[in-house]
């Protein structure tokens, strides 16, 4: 039996039963990360004009948030700040009072069982927007190491269960990891944004964190999108350095990077599906150009068929409760 009419491959795809039963890829809840960005005030709840659905919250008001994502069966939320006040070093990202750090706090007390991940950069703290020290109109890697090292440390001292350095400055999990190490902090994780591309699709992203630079941009320091082959240099750096878990970021564009690290490394693999790729399928469902539940489960479903263990997406709420409405 070499072919049809022998082989009827559509026999598998006949019912909604059977097309779940034969499912190559699955897609859970706990697949999913959702994304919270922090600012400070009470009471606020802020829609982002250019991510509809997505919020600026109040440190007041996460409790509330972090018990409504826990009952949709999400295991992590990951954290972004956007302080009161601006420097030229980004000192609000390593304030020990700083709103990460008194955001992880309200969550851990509230929602103990839902891990915290924090993104450690100094884009959303600096006055000039850039990841790191700038100087002569250069961010100073070296520099900038110290800085990071100190704001891991400050989130997890205030609980965080994750930190997930995404400056892509060289040496950056060494330093973090270092740093953990020596303050009795070995225990916690690093989640290294290890291939983390000078894309178009942050946009949106740099609205909700007022973290657009104000002069030239990152591409000296994120990854060319042209380039695989430096990906996984930068993946088998980071996990030298020691890093726990690595990201591709973002997701749709790099599908082919996600399975290239996945095939390449055996370490848990986050893709990061960013602001851009959230907010144009938010227009188009707004439009009916799109079926935004289908879309969305397709996106999904190809990211973690790409090999993604874990998927960072500003959809992880609506999609989880999709998800728990088909039985999981």
């Amino acid at each position: 039996m070499s072919g049809y009419p022998d082989v009827r491959l559509r026999r598998l795809r006949r019912t909604e039963a059977i097309r779940r039963l034969v499912a190559e890829t699955a897609l859970s809840p706990s697949d999913l990360v959702c994304p919270l960005f922090v600012t400070h005030g009470r009471g606020v709840k802020s829609e982002i004009e250019s991510m509809p659905g997505v919020y600026q919250y109040s440190v007041d008001v996460l409790p509330r948030e972090a018990n409504e994502i826990a009952k949709l069966g999400i295991k992590a939320v990951i954290l972004f700040g956007i302080p009161q006040e601006k420097d030229d070093v980004g000192s609000g990202a390593y304030d020990p009072d700083g709103v990460v750090q008194q955001a992880i706090r309200a969550i851990k007390e509230s929602t103990p069982d839902l891990a915290v991940i924090t993104d450690v950069c100094l884009c959303e703290y600096t006055d000039h927007g850039h990841c790191g020290v700038v100087a002569d109109g250069e961010v100073e890697n070296d520099r900038t190491l110290e800085l990071l090292a100190r704001t891991a440390l400050s989130h997890a001292a205030a609980g965080a269960d994750i930190v997930a350095p995404s400056a892509m400055m060289d040496g950056q999990v060494m330093a973090i990891r270092g740093a953990l190490d020596g303050s009795s902090f070995a225990h916690i994780p690093i989640l290294a944004y290890a291939a983390k591309y000078a894309s178009a699709f942050y946009g949106p992203f740099r609205d909700a964190a007022g973290s657009a630079p104000q002069f030239g941009d990152r591409r000296s320091y994120q990854m060319d999108p042209a380039n695989v082959v430096e990906a996984l240099r930068e993946v088998e750096q980071d996990i030298a350095e020691g890093a726990d878990m690595v990201m591709v970021k973002p997701a749709l564009a790099y599908l082919d990077v996600i399975r290239r690290v996945r095939d390449g490394f055996d370490r848990p693999l986050a893709a990061y599906n960013v602001s851009g790729e959230y907010s144009m399928v938010k227009a188009a469902a707004a439009r009916g150009w799109i079926d935004e539940r289908r879309s969305v489960m397709e996106i999904l479903t190809a990211i973690k068929r790409a090999g993604a263990d874990i998927i960072i997406t500003y959809h992880a709420r609506e999609a989880a409760a999709w998800l728990g409405g088909e039985g999981g």
